[in-house]
């Protein structure tokens, strides 16, 4: 089973996108056990304050290392974790390649960040690797989780029923995914491709992947380097 630790300080954010579909799923069978750890729980303030004003000025508030460091170290007391993740904008650019390989990891912490973002210590000392989901900025990480689970978890044997599936999805093989057609077969003229109707599985593959290279080719050129 994976375990991912999720620190935010707003969690309840991420109620609906983790209680729905594929990932409520993972969870009801067990292959996935996502909890969410209020960083606000973690604060000495007596008002359960995790944000402060950053030296040298400027505008924002940035989360305070010791909430942090406490949530983190309250979690690594009871296992040992492959990768503490911080999702941030100017992290590494996620992508199908990164999430295959965290789909192969069983226990992740991810850190959501907020407002003007985290302490610098807690990025230089304690997180293994900064994810971004874009080049834009959101109010807080809670959306990209949401969003880097999904990726994961969809990769993982027993998720989704037809585990055949994942393996044709965009980006896997560097490729863009081919075109997908479903019943009716004429709709107002508009025809599915005859190829797709003959019954000839090795023809039907062949005419797939011809049509995943062109269509990198057309859209996504930089994927074929």
């Amino acid at each position: 089973m994976m375990h991912i630790d999720i620190i935010s300080c707003q969690p309840k954010l991420l109620d609906s996108p983790l209680n729905h579909s594929i990932i409520k799923r993972a969870q009801e069978k067990n292959i996935v056990n996502i909890k969410i750890h209020d960083l606000r729980n973690f604060s000495l303030d007596k008002h359960k304050k995790v944000d402060d004003y950053a030296f040298g000025g400027g505008g924002g508030m940035v989360l305070q290392i010791e909430p942090i460091y406490r949530c983190i170290k309250s979690l690594e007391e009871k296992k040992k974790y492959d990768e503490i993740i911080f999702m941030t904008p100017d992290g590494n650019k996620l992508n199908q390649n990164l999430s295959n390989q965290l789909s192969l990891k069983k226990n992740l912490i991810i850190l959501c960040g907020h407002y003007k973002g985290i302490d610098e210590r807690i990025r230089e000392y304690i997180i293994t690797k900064e994810i971004s989901i874009g080049d834009y900025v959101l109010t807080g990480g809670e959306l990209p989780t949401a969003i880097l689970i999904d990726s994961i978890l969809r990769l993982i044997p027993g998720v989704i029923n037809n585990e055949s599936a994942a393996l044709s999805d965009s980006f896997q093989d560097n490729l863009l995914g081919h075109p997908n057609y479903s019943r009716p077969s004429n709709f107002k003229g508009w025809k599915v491709p005859k190829i797709l109707l003959s019954g000839n599985q090795k023809k039907i593959d062949e005419w797939r992947i011809n049509k995943s290279y062109k269509k990198t080719k057309s859209k996504r050129p930089d994927l074929l380097k």
